[in-house]
């Protein structure tokens, strides 16, 4: 028998309470894990159950206890349990870590007492015995005569049952007379206080075990076993059943705990169109889609929460690795190959604004299973699929889905919350199976135009833009596909781009550091455009500057922004964990929105006014309304240049007297300088001498003799990559013996081999990190100017390499388990990849 077995709306809770963060998992012994017995010496558990409470104590932040009225002695030699299970006997007087109730002179002579007046009821009476334990005796009457029992357990109620001091539990066919109060629940709540558990699970079949059912509250589950009134929500009938509840049980805490098999980062390729962003793994199994747009809640949320999260999964009947996966060139189309199959997908670019319109192809000649598995708002909304004519629709939402699906017969079936359609599908040559699936609408009808004729639309659409693309000599091809990762991060409607498609990606494997990158920085976004502009395409860079213009109107000045917006340029929500979801490879938490939204980053103006002289001298002109912006940005660094802040890396300690803040707000006043230079526009009197003010103060200050660099910080000796940025943006003459002492301390102390670590120190965050692509694209640009190209040549390998078989790269890259790390694609790689490129090709 499976876990297919139990109830559904068992199993829906057992999915719940396994995803709770610390888990106690307690059992009684007679009737749940040992089935009842004639002989109660003869009780042994059964072996499953014993497999299952090992394992699950096993896992991380889970704890098992068997809470029984035997004697703590008789339970541990009678079950012969792992030491890893917590015993408690004697309804919860006896613990095995320590018999928690010392025995003062008092107990002890009302147990002695009790001992003695026991012994004279059950005297000359065949089949009853005692059970003299440490603070108690329990009168067993399973092998007497029916009447002769009943009459002893009278005798023990109207006689010591109703001393002082003494308390009784009633079983079945047992009375216990305790000399310290204590009965399961209470057993139960001590546990629970001792682990600190978020959540409790008891299974129990007598009527002792009623004492733990009623100390079941909230988010806790209790699950009587066999018949008779029970204060427990659920039931299962026997011991075998226990024991499928255990297994299953622990397979979803172990799934929630530490990730389903996870694809690796950097070989998940994204879809795109002009609003929209998803992540297909290697094999075609849509593993990541927001709707309404790219920082909504997750339909399909495998990506971190494994199949249960949502999916939408295309592979051949009979199993069989994929030969590869490729974009078709200078598309976002992307192609799948098996032996005899091959899976297309492609989100279409030209959808009305409320939709989002996936298009799945299969041809070949080869048998495939499809599996769609749709989980709304990162799986917490239940699902209900209904087929209909030519396809599927998706019901319980607050929007509307469709699958449209000519052809394909579907077989739904429900885990009790949640159904997910199946089909077997064959196709031929000239008769591939189409599926669209059609987001913000329930409409099913044929679409007016063939599915040939629209995925050579969504493909021009993509190439007609990389045409006009300037691409430089060194790696053409990789360039041009950076160049089109960093256009589907935009979002041509709003004019947003995104930092990076996905939420919290870990930096680290099983770490804390999972942060929500779905949103558009104003530096990173300005970084981004400002990268197409000198590839050729300004409109991205036009469309951000017209987000941009339309935040700031919002605001009494550019002092007041953000460092980061939603893509409709409005103020994000507070940051929020999902805690139903265990994370990729089981990383945890995962979370949406992103505390950075309300600290202070003044480093943001100098990209944003770079990224306006850049455009400037790729139109030929500069407008009057960013020039007015300039000069806002400008004031608003007079205004506050010399504050401490946040910086480029948001770290969640106190504000520093960052070296990078301090130069970006000289780049901004010294490119605002230029451009009014250049374009004729006035330039207020105080700006030359504010800029060497700002130099000189990160000239005396930011310098560090004992380290021979320029530092993080004002304040401290340890090193930062951003800090490359005082010779890369001119601030110090790149020859100057102190920038070149700052980029081999750098190199010494922050590059491990193929990357380059943000910094060493300690941030305010357990655990570790990567390397991050974008630091060693500032080495290799240092490395240039400080006439180092044949080390700039082998650190460029090295990143192109970290690139994935599609080309794209996420935030960071692990030189130890050579592996990628951090959301993707990242943005800030891609822009490295770019700059490098086009340097190494000067």
């Amino acid at each position: 028998m499976t876990a297919e077995a139990l109830p559904a709306e068992l199993r829906r809770a057992i999915v719940q309470v396994a995803r709770t963060p610390r888990l106690l998992v307690a059992c009684d012994y007679d009737g749940t894990l040992a089935p009842i017995t004639a002989n109660p010496d003869e009780a042994r558990p059964l072996p499953e159950s014993v497999g299952a409470l090992r394992s699950l104590a096993g896992l991380h932040e889970t704890t098992t206890a068997v809470i029984s009225g035997r004697a703590l002695r008789d339970l541990a030699t009678l079950s012969r349990l792992p030491a890893e299970v917590n015993l408690v006997g004697s309804h919860g007087s006896e613990f095995d870590i320590g018999f928690i109730h010392a025995l003062d002179d008092k107990a002890r002579e009302l147990h002695r007492r009790l001992e003695a007046e026991l012994e004279n009821l059950v005297l000359d009476v065949p089949g009853v015995s005692l059970e003299v334990k440490p603070a108690s005796i329990a009168v067993h009457v399973r092998r007497a005569e029916h009447e002769a029992g009943r009459r002893v357990l009278r005798d023990v109620h109207d006689g010591p049952a109703r001393w002082e001091g003494v308390s009784t539990t009633d079983g079945k066919e047992v009375v216990e007379l305790a000399v310290v109060q204590t009965d399961k629940g209470r057993a139960l709540d001590t546990l629970r206080h001792q682990v600190g558990a978020t959540a409790a699970v008891f299974l129990g079949d007598d009527v002792t075990d009623e004492k733990a059912f009623a100390r079941i509250s909230g988010p806790d589950l209790g699950v009587k076993v066999g018949d008779g009134e029970s204060l427990a929500q659920y039931r299962v009938p026997d011991t075998v059943d226990v024991a499928m509840v255990l297994a299953f049980l622990l397979e979803e805490r172990r799934n929630w705990l530490y990730g389903e098999q996870a694809p690796p980062i950097e070989r998940l390729s994204m879809l795109a169109n002009e609003r929209s962003v998803a992540l297909v793994t290697p094999d075609a199994r849509l593993t990541w889609l927001c709707h309404p747009g790219p920082d909504a809640p997750a339909i399909f949320a495998d990506l971190l929460g494994g199949a249960g999260a949502g999916h939408f999964s295309i592979k051949p009947h009979r199993n069989g690795l994929p030969l590869g996966q490729r974009y078709l060139p200078n598309t976002m189309t992307v192609e799948t190959r098996w032996s005899r199959l091959l899976v297309t997908d492609y989100l279409e670019p030209e959808s009305p604004a409320h939709r989002t319109d996936l298009v799945r192809v299969i041809s070949g000649e080869a048998a495939a299973e499809i599996v769609f598995a749709p989980r709304p708002e990162f799986g917490g909304v239940p699902v209900k699929l209904v087929a209909q004519g030519d396809g599927i629709l998706v019901q319980g939402t607050s929007e509307p889905f469709a699958l449209r699906s000519p052809g394909v017969e579907w077989e739904i079936t429900s885990d009790g919350m949640n159904d997910t359609a199946t089909a077997l599908v064959t196709p031929t040559s000239d008769n591939p199976v189409v599926l669209e699936l059609r987001c913000g609408t329930s409409d099913l009808g044929a679409h007016e135009l063939s599915e040939a004729d629209r995925r050579a639309r969504a493909g021009e659409y993509w190439s007609t833009w990389a045409r006009t693309l300037k691409l430089p000599s060194v790696q053409t091809d990789l360039v041009g596909r950076s160049a089109l990762t960093l256009r589907g991060l935009v979002n041509t409607d709003t004019g947003g781009v995104l930092a990076a498609a996905t939420s919290s990606l870990p930096e680290e494997i099983g770490g804390v550091r999972n942060w929500d990158y779905r949103y558009c920085w104003i530096r990173d976004a300005a970084m981004t455009v400002r990268e197409l502009v000198h590839l050729g395409s300004i409109e991205e860079a036009e469309g951000y500057l017209r987000w941009l213009h339309g935040v700031l109107s919002t605001l009494a000045g550019p002092e007041r922004l953000h460092p980061l917006y939603t893509l409709a340029g409005s103020v994000i929500g507070a940051e929020a964990v999902i805690e139903s979801l265990p994370g990729y490879a089981g990383s945890r938490p995962v979370r949406v929105g992103n505390l950075a939204n309300h600290q202070v980053q003044l480093d943001v103006f100098g990209p944003v006014v770079e990224l306006v002289q850049t455009l400037a001298a790729a139109r030929g002109e500069l407008r009057d309304e960013d020039w007015q912006m300039v000069r806002a940005m400008a004031e608003a660094v007079t205004r506050r240049w010399n504050e401490p802040d946040h910086g480029i890396w948001e770290e969640r300690h106190v504000p520093r007297h960052r070296v990078y803040s301090r130069v970006m707000c000289w780049v901004t006043i010294d490119r605002a300088i230029k451009l009014g230079e250049v374009y004729g526009r006035e330039v207020p009197g105080a700006w030359p001498s504010l800029r060497d003010e700002i130099a000189a103060d990160v000239l005396e200050k930011g310098w560090n003799e004992e380290v021979q660099a320029f530092t993080t910080a004002y304040d401290g000796t340890d090193l930062d990559a951003a800090s490359l940025f005082v010779g890369l943006t001119g601030l110090i003459d790149p020859a100057d013996p102190r920038f070149q002492s700052t980029v081999t301390a750098i190199e010494a102390e922050l590059r491990s081999g193929s990357t380059v670590y943000r910094y060493r120190r300690d941030d305010g965050l357990p655990g570790g990190e990567g390397g991050f692509h974008i630091c060693a694209a500032w080495l290799i640009e240092a490395y240039l100017l400080t006439g180092r190209r044949t080390e700039a040549e082998e650190l460029f390998t090295q990143i192109v390499d970290a690139a994935g078989p599609t080309g794209l790269l996420p935030e960071q890259f692990d030189p130890i388990a050579e592996r990628s790390l951090g959301n993707h694609p990242q943005a800030y790689s891609h822009i490295g990849l770019i700059r490098c490129a086009n340097l190494l090709s000067q």
